[in-house]
């Protein structure tokens, strides 16, 4: 799919469709699936006090252009049906063909919303099996803008098949299909999601400036010198272009970090695979090389062997024995698989260096330890482990070869996703909308504990602009991910886990599908999407269609504190709590007394509803917290309809 960043210096001035005669804007088109059972808009654009008519099924509404040549008619409610034709007709006439009439939501967030399906667990195989007439598909295009825009680029609607389902929202799919299974109506879905974006950009400018916590940074947008900002990505350029020279070096004189016998003793180390912000580099958009020394026995074949480098974000150059095997361009979320020419590898000690480029969010070599090795199809040569690095000085222009394009980036200010990939939909007629992100806005834990309030702030903003009451809104928990820890910590995702809980009890019509238990802890996009799809559609069966249905896991009621003791009861325990081992041993619960100093604690059933936790190491607890960490790691608290137990704390500390 071809993402698309518009020039910002256009955006600018963007305020409608230009043209004298009809225009419809993208998100009316054929194969489109509308809303059932509400008002239906439609609106286009056309020349100022123009009549239009619409015509659809036995409906026929005419209306005349404002000033500006914008328009818009409300069609009344119709029942699950279809494929019917719509007729727009002004000086000329536009007829939209195989329109369904179902339920439409809108699937949004980062990069885990955005994971196309083929690059999940067998999304291969399912892919190959998306022929689905009744399920439509919408793909918003990247962009951000200054000002609200009226309508995108693109294709507009497809039917899904599986050329137009392989790369579209992994998630969004698994649920519309699992909801069009369990309903029996056509299901609409838009994709209009990022990655690496923060939640502060998808919230309009008109939530932004009323917010303590954003007002100011939003406020920066009236002070943008476009043409500065232009010149200095210009510099950069220049720049990168001539450190990339550098770096490629010239037959017989290779850059020195790619040479043998370059000393890089004094290079720091890193455990990969993972994303160097995990580790002591921390958050960084740049340069850094990487090197690792590695043995091949004399069996190996050394003509027929492949590189696998795992999954590098963003861009790489990588070298064996100071030959160039592969470089691959922008493509955060590709296995790397890089042929090796015969004549490059040798018996003895081999060295690969690779040089990472990224622009934006996460960065580094990441994925699973068995993407990242040296085969011949017969030997693997494992290179996993400590590596050394070195962080190259240069600011990257945001695109290097495209820098007048991308001149603002998706998180330089609030509301600029909102004004490019959220207004040219509103007020198309949907039943709700579903949401993957937060790990953009998990850097710290004042930042997390602050989601509590910018995350709701953005819901009600989305309602408020859409006018279709508390339209039901449902949300993704945080995964699993990082290395475990070995002893009960206080880390940045509980607290943005705690945010996300928090607006699932406050704000009305949402529900949060917990995914405690199916992350990876070396990979921040975790191949399961077919469980965080069904438990979304779980919340959607109970909250937007009204299902007699477990749709949580349990979820912390209350706690009676008795010395060494606590008895937890929860909520949402369907047909009882259950341990997912055969010892029945309860992991992941830690308790404090008042010094605040947490131990891990061991807790059993007690229950239909409620656990005892206790712990030698404290005589009295006044604290409890469950699964409370980046990964809590091997967390088994189920309910039996196989639903997670939700993080949670007692304490305020």
């Amino acid at each position: 799919m071809k993402l698309k960043l518009f020039f910002i210096a256009l955006l600018l001035a963007s305020a409608g469709f230009i043209g004298a005669t009809v225009k419809m804007p993208k998100v009316f088109t054929s194969n489109m699936i509308l809303q059932r059972d509400i008002d239906i808009p439609v609106w286009g654009h056309s020349k100022p006090g123009e009549k239009v008519t619409v015509v659809f099924k036995n409906q026929k509404i005419s209306t005349s252009a404002s000033k500006g040549g914008e328009w818009v008619v409300r069609l009344k409610p119709e029942p699950a049906g279809g494929p019917f034709t719509m007729t727009i007709k002004g000086q000329n006439e536009i007829i939209l063909d195989n329109i369904l009439i179902g339920d439409v939501w809108i699937c949004s967030g980062q990069s885990n919303m955005e994971w196309p399906l083929w690059n999940t667990d067998n999304g291969i195989e399912e892919v190959k099996q998306a022929e689905n007439h009744s399920i439509r598909l919408l793909t918003v295009p990247k962009v951000v803008s200054l000002s609200p825009l009226n309508d995108f680029e693109g294709e507009g609607w497809v039917e899904c098949n599986p050329s137009t389902a392989r790369d579209f929202s992994a998630i969004g799919y698994y649920y519309g299909k699992y909801l069009h299974e369990e309903l029996d109506v056509p299901v609409g879905l838009i994709n209009t999601s990022w990655g690496g974006t923060r939640v502060e950009p998808w919230t309009s400018g008109t939530s932004c400036e009323t917010n303590d916590i954003i007002k100011d940074w939003y406020s920066q947008i009236k002070s943008i010198d476009i043409e500065a900002i232009k010149k200095r990505e210009e510099e950069k350029i220049i720049k990168y272009n001539e450190a990339l020279e550098i770096a490629k070096g010239k037959p017989g004189t290779p850059h020195p970090y790619v040479k043998q016998e370059f000393n890089d003793g004094n290079w720091n180390e890193i455990k990969l695979p993972g994303l160097w912000e995990d580790s002591e580099i921390g958050i960084f958009d740049g340069i850094v090389w990487f090197r690792k020394s590695f043995i091949l026995p004399e069996s190996f074949n050394f003509s027929d062997a492949i590189l696998y480098t795992g999954k590098i974000d963003d861009t790489d150059i990588t070298w064996l024995n100071e030959s160039v095997v592969g470089e691959t361009y922008m493509q955060y979320n590709m296995l790397r698989e890089y042929k090796v020419p015969a004549g490059i590898l040798k018996p003895g000690v081999n060295t690969i260096v690779i040089r990472v480029e990224d622009y934006i969010g996460g960065g580094g070599i990441y994925g699973k330890d068995s993407e990242l090795l040296l085969t011949d199809g017969k030997n693997e040569i494992t290179l996993t482990g400590n590596w050394k690095y070195q962080k190259e000085e240069l600011e990257l222009p945001r695109n290097p070869r495209s820098p007048l394009s991308n001149v603002v980036g998706p998180n330089d200010y609030p509301a600029i996703l909102f004004n490019g990939m959220i207004n040219p939909l509103i007020p198309f007629g949907i039943k709700g909308a579903i949401w993957y992100q937060g790990e953009s806005n998990a850097g710290s834990k004042k930042e997390s504990m602050q989601y509590a309030e910018l995350f709701p702030l953005m819901i009600n903003d989305w309602r408020k602009h859409w006018n279709q009451g508390d339209f039901p809104f449902f949300f993704v928990q945080l995964a699993n991910y990082m290395e475990p820890a070995n002893e009960p910590k206080d880390e940045p995702w509980a607290y943005l886990r705690e945010s996300q809980s928090l607006t699932a009890s406050s704000v009305s019509k949402t529900g949060m599908a917990c995914i405690i238990d199916i992350g990876d802890a070396k990979d921040i996009h975790p191949r399961n999407k077919i469980d965080v799809g069904k438990r979304l559609a779980l919340s959607a069966l109970k909250i937007a269609y009204s299902r007699d249905i477990v749709h949580s896991g349990p979820v912390y009621s209350s706690a009676l504190f008795s010395g060494d003791k606590v008895v937890i009861n929860f909520d949402n325990v369907g047909s009882g709590l259950i341990v997912k081992n055969k010892y029945g041993y309860i992991n992941g619960f830690a308790v404090a007394g008042k010094d605040k100093k947490f131990f891990y604690a061991k807790a059993e059933i007690s229950g239909k509803n409620t656990v005892t936790v206790y712990s030698p190491d404290v005589k009295e607890i006044v604290a409890v917290r469950y699964a409370w960490a980046n990964n809590p790691d091997d967390v088994n608290l189920y309910n039996k309809e196989g639903l997670p137990a939700v993080p949670f704390r007692t304490d305020e500390w």
